[in-house]
């Protein structure tokens, strides 16, 4: 019999697979990529066509020898990493250490990992893609080259431990100048004029906006204009001008293509992409269904194309028609026209087998794997189902006199009632996505020239609204059509920006930190054409036709390195060093005298007394109308553990701490404790607010590391009425504007709405 050798890149797939093969096969996993770029050193040699220096990754010697070991006794060696360029990439480099091997080692790709896909790929085995390899391997050296050349520069001219991403970066600029914008923003008033009218014939209340006059749109833009048409309307008649009532459809949307899902499952399950992507890949990977071991659920979730298989139409189609009646079905499959700069290279996210129904496999996921699955799968069963239909009324009221001498004016009212579901039995998009939505007010049955009868008149004042921040919804939606990275990427930018504490997350949306702004501000000064979002996105489509095989990866470097090395050497001389950097004031150091000067530090700027390293005097100021307000530093009336000094809050990485007010002399430090002490028995700690690395607020042990107990709910001083656990926690319930007490205990359901 022969024997065969597949190589994949997750434990998790590799079992998956491993169920559809027969006894000759063995499956191993690369647990992700073998092989890197050095982490001390550039890596690239510059001189010779950007050569790569590859070498094994710490911790990976095992795995590769293994590997290795394994290949020397089969026939052939199936390569099948994810079908992607970074799966393309783990291939090679398997590749690479199997040379002794060349002619036995062959690529598999599958879309889905279902017997069906598993096997064709085996019968079908293809070589391994230059091209593909090619576009990743450029886009790694590209990024490396940037972040190892321009990081430095950043360490010399702000501080340590900075770094910069050719794509991150231009990320972090999109996030800085939307707030520029808010900034810059300055609010517009205008008004409204609602009235509310009585149908005699049907005793029947409804609203309408004041829309026209004279046949032409009416602004209303300061209170005087609004008194002068409520006097033009004060003792007119109304009546009905004209009923237009028309059916409208509403077609479903496309089954999901990564930046889509990142969006729609930010924006209803409230999931961050990187957590989206984690939980996608488990699913696509394979997740344990009791019995039937592991199962792929869906299929490759990194994809920018609608295609969908003719197989997967035809089952969700028998699905749609037993589930829900052939009225819920096309005549004909519906097709989706795919974005033009779509690879193409995979079908949509879609569920792999019909028969696991989310409510088939629920007892067997996790609570957010079934949430995303349920996401999928309702998403791609309403795409092939019939249209939802509306009846659409748009009703005209005439106010005007007899005489006709103050002018006609148009109110308008308009209203929909869903005819019949369609779609929407299934799956409702947020509106954001489709600019569409699927209800509306519902009016009575009028008729052209039926008299109404005025109720009230109200004017309201309103303002324009500056463009929102970012969220991570709308992040990747921008990033997706200005073009600036892929679909594989997206995560990974929204997360690495966080992690360099360029940007934060408030209330679900994103700002740039002081940090942010000063660093974006100095490579879009030094590297401008680099920090170019057009010029990102021509990178992008670089790279993408060198991965189609019309350009050569080389030709590619040389164009970008060539601007990039000019620029990078005008920066070391021109860019300014902030490190060094101190702006006088004509705040006095209340200890030695001199002068306090403005400097830039970890947390952002913070005032110094111009006499360091003698005197190491330091306080917080904000601006206010462009001058120095030094901020008091708050006092607790705790004593130092250490010396007895007053105990002061201050801010540091992780949010607010209590600190000895003789710093530097004395450093003791410790966190602010909530009042409550730890509930685990026999600890004896308080629990204490604390912050993330992202900032969130959470609450643990001050005993950590000896006691890891810990919570995002606020803490309460409280037993439990139930079961006496003796604390309870709060939380504020975003959905209804609630706030719940309830108690931690996993096997106690108390809970209780608060005042």
């Amino acid at each position: 019999m022969e024997k065969a050798l597949v190589i994949v890149e997750s434990p998790a797939k590799a079992k998956t697979i491993n169920k559809f093969l027969g006894k000759g096969f063995q499956v191993v996993a690369t647990v992700g990529h073998i092989k890197d770029l050095p982490k001390s050193k550039l890596g690239v040699d510059v001189e010779h066509d950007f050569k790569p220096e590859y070498l094994v990754i710490k911790g990976k010697s095992k795995i590769v020898s293994e590997i290795r070991k394994r290949a020397k006794d089969v026939d052939k060696v199936y390569l099948a990493p994810d079908p992607d360029r970074e799966g393309e990439a783990i291939a090679w480099h398997v590749a690479e250490e199997l040379n002794g091997c060349g002619a036995k080692v062959f690529r598999v790709l599958f879309n889905e990992i279902t017997e069906h896909a598993v096997r064709d790929a085996i019968s079908k085995p293809l070589r391994l893609d230059r091209n593909k390899y090619e576009s990743q391997q450029a886009r790694r050296v590209l990024d490396r080259l940037v972040g190892y050349e321009i990081s430095p520069l950043l360490w010399k001219k702000v501080r340590r431990g900075l770094s910069a991403g050719r794509v991150q970066s231009v990320a972090v600029r999109l996030i800085c100048e939307r707030e520029d914008e808010i900034t810059a923003f300055k609010p517009e008033e205008y008004w409204s004029i609602t009235a509310e009218f009585r149908d005699k014939k049907m005793d029947a209340v409804f609203h309408a906006k004041l829309a026209k006059k004279d046949g032409k749109k009416l602004k209303l833009g300061k209170r005087g204009e609004v008194d002068g048409v409520l006097k033009d309307l004060d003792g007119v008649r109304y009546t009905v001008a004209s009923v237009e009532k028309k059916e409208k459809k509403r077609n479903p949307l496309p089954p999901f293509i990564t930046s889509k899902l990142q969006q729609e499952s930010v924006k209803k399950l409230g999931f961050t992409a990187k957590k989206t992507m984690m939980l996608a890949q488990q699913l696509y990977e394979g997740v344990e269904l009791g019995k039937e071991g592991s199962v792929g659920l869906i299929t490759y979730m990194r994809t920018d194309s609608t295609r969908v298989s003719s197989q997967a139409v035809q089952d969700v189609r028998e699905f749609i028609s037993s589930r829900y009646g052939k009225d819920y079905l096309p005549s004909k499959p519906r097709v989706y026209k795919g974005r033009k700069a779509a690879q193409d290279a995979h079908e949509a996210i879609r569920p792999t087998y019909f028969k696991y129904t989310p409510s088939h496999v629920k007892k067997d996921l996790s609570k957010d794997l079934f949430k995303l699955y349920s996401l999928i799968w309702d998403r791609f069963v309403a795409s092939q189902m019939n249209a939802a239909v509306f009846d659409q009324t748009t009703v005209q009221i005439r106010a005007e006199r007899p005489s006709r001498k103050r002018g006609v004016y148009i109110f308008q009212a308009g209203g929909s009632v869903m005819k019949f579901p369609g779609f929407t039995k299934v799956y409702s998009a947020a509106k954001e996505e489709n600019g569409e939505e699927g209800g509306g007010i519902i009016l009575p049955p009028l008729s052209e020239g039926d008299p109404l009868e005025l109720l009230n008149l109200e004017p309201k004042q309103h303002f324009t609204q500056p463009p929102p921040r970012f969220t991570e919804a709308s992040l990747v939606k921008e990033l997706e059509e200005k073009g600036i990275g892929r679909p594989s990427t997206y995560a990974a930018i929204l997360s690495t920006i966080q992690d360099r504490e360029y940007v934060k997350k408030e209330n679900k949306q994103f700002m740039p930190t002081e940090l942010g702004v000063l660093v974006t501000d100095l490579l879009v000064k030094s590297f401008p054409r680099i920090m170019d979002v057009e010029f990102t996105a021509h990178m992008e489509e670089e790279l993408d036709k060198i991965g189609a095989g019309y350009l050569g990866w080389i030709n590619v470097m040389n164009e970008f390195y060539g601007l990039f090395k000019a620029l990078l050497d005008k920066a070391v001389v021109e860019m300014k060093d902030v490190k060094r950097e101190e702006i006088p004031t004509d705040i006095g150091c209340e200890k030695c005298g001199r002068g306090m000067v403005i400097k830039w530090g970890r947390m952002g700027q913070f005032l110094a007394c111009s006499g360091y390293p003698d005197c190491r005097n330091t306080k917080e100021f904000v601006m206010e109308e462009g001058k120095v307000k030094v901020l008091e530093r708050e006092k607790t009336g705790e004593s130092c553990p250490k010396c007895g000094k007053p105990m002061i809050v201050k801010t540091g990485k992780f949010g607010k701490f209590l600190a000895c007010s003789d710093y530097p002399n004395c450093k003791a430090a410790k966190a602010i404790s909530t009042g409550v002490k730890c509930p685990v028995e026999g600890c004896g700690g308080d629990m204490v607010e604390r912050r993330s690395k992202r900032g969130k607020v959470f609450y643990s042990c001050s005993m950590y590391p000896k006691c890891t107990y810990a919570t995002w709910q606020r803490p309460l001083q409280e037993s439990c009425p139930e079961c006496g656990y003796p604390m309870l926690v709060e939380k504020y319930i975003r959905k209804n504007g609630t706030v719940v007490k309830g108690c931690p205990n996993k096997e106690c359901e108390y809970k209780k709405e608060v005042a």
